[in-house]
């Protein structure tokens, strides 16, 4: 028997939330906008007012969002509130199963088949959802019903706002094949551009091409895409309170203003390096491997990394080797508008070490209990009652990316 798949989509989610609490805004094009002084001056999202009338879209600048829309009314996030809208939406999800995944913040896939036994049909239980959440939160959703999650979440996307639509094994082909594929979960620019190349412009067009020819194009990514246009996808749905193994951990941000030279980037790496080895330490971890993420201001971006000498959870350490990957591989073409910092290989923070002829094991030591005191102080005074020197000589890149991130969908491959 084929599974039932509900992938909920919360319509506008920032921009409906907003709405919600300033009626005087609710019949105006209104979008939810990062700080232009941070430079996260784009539309995050948008009402349907200014989605539709206005043609605003999502990841667009606010300068150019406001060229079309001169009465545009923006507003910044408050991801506290988002949340807890999110989790509220997710308790209604819990009466009826608890195979639920969220995927983002707006977004969620629940597994309904053994519910149908109590709640009848897909649909049906996709129309009561939605119902249940205009209803009692005052938003609204659109859900996708189908027997895997790709063609779910491309069900939530076809008709919008607060529609449920319904994909089967018998009208898969009417409904997705003839989307854009760039639909496709996963078809981001550079894939789009590769597939148009050859022809593959929609997702029938992907479904019906050779596996072999899709493989030599793209890699594992074209099996991957040729499996999903053809509903082969059989992922699960995890448990809501199921928690992946950390595999690794990482930070990266959007500079505040473009970095220009070594200074500018050894200032964000350790800004980045101290929120990564926060991190590691409240789960419990050290790292043997460092890497990094650098994309320039024409969004051209390089991954490196390099292994330590020695299993860590210090800021420093792990700061000073993602700055050596860093000179090493970078040639500043460009300037550098993101920047990232990982740490992987993870081993318990408890667990045995090595111990070295050559460097100085008991200096170590201290760091860690420095940075485990530089922990408390800043749980009671917060991120800024201790800070490097190095970062007091330029405020705008001295940030606390642990707070401060945007928060982004989580990997659908887990």
């Amino acid at each position: 028997m084929d599974r039932i798949i509900l992938h909920s989509d919360l319509n506008s989610f920032y921009a409906s939330v907003e709405c919600l609490y300033n009626p005087d805004i609710r019949d105006k094009p209104v979008a939810v906008g990062g700080s232009v002084e941070s430079r996260h001056g784009i539309i995050l999202t948008a009402n349907s007012i200014a989605k539709k009338k206005f043609g605003l879209k999502v990841g667009e600048a606010i300068w150019q969002a406001r060229q079309k829309c001169p009465n545009l009314v923006v507003v910044p996030p408050n991801y506290g509130l988002y949340l807890r809208f999110s989790k509220e939406v997710k308790e209604i999800y819990k009466d009826y199963t608890n195979l639920v995944e969220s995927f983002g913040i707006d977004e969620a896939w629940l597994d309904v088949t053994e519910s149908t036994k109590l709640y009848g049909t897909g649909k049906s239980m996709a129309d009561e959802i939605r119902k249940r959440i205009k209803e009692e939160l005052g938003i609204t959703a659109s859900i996708g019903v189908s027997y895997n999650k790709i063609f779910a979440k491309l069900g939530s996307d076809y008709k919008k706002p607060d529609a449920t639509t319904v994909i089967t094994r018998d009208n898969y082909q009417d409904i997705v094949w003839n989307l854009p594929v760039k639909d496709l979960l996963y078809v981001g620019r550079s894939t789009f551009k590769k597939l148009s190349n050859v022809g593959i412009l929609t997702i029938g067009n992907l479904a019906n091409s050779p596996l072999s020819f899709l493989k030599k194009l793209l890699g594992r990514w074209g099996e991957y895409l040729w499996t999903f246009a053809n509903g082969y996808d059989a992922a699960p749905v995890v448990k809501l309170d199921h928690e992946g193994i950390i595999k690794g951990i990482g930070n990266s941000m959007t500079t505040p203003r473009d970095l220009v030279n070594n200074q500018d980037a050894q200032m964000m790496l350790y800004v980045l390096a101290d929120s990564v080895a926060e991190r590691l330490r409240k789960h419990n971890f050290r790292c043997n491997t460092i890497q990094i993420y650098v994309r320039d201001n024409e969004l051209t971006s390089i991954d490196r990394q390099a292994k330590l000498g020695y299993s860590t959870f210090v800021s420093g350490f792990i700061a000073e080797k993602a700055y050596e990957i860093f000179k090493n591989n970078w040639t500043w073409e460009k300037p550098i508008r993101s920047i990232g910092v990982r740490a992987t290989d993870l081993v318990t923070a408890d667990g045995y070490m090595q111990l070295s002829l050559f460097d100085d094991d008991n200096k170590r030591i201290k760091k860690e209990q420095i940075e485990g005191c530089i922990d408390d102080i800043r749980k009671r005074y917060g991120h800024y009652s201790v800070q490097r020197a190095l970062l007091l000589t330029d405020n705008k890149l001295n940030r606390n990316p642990v707070e401060e991130n945007i928060i982004f969908p989580v990997s659908y491959f887990r």
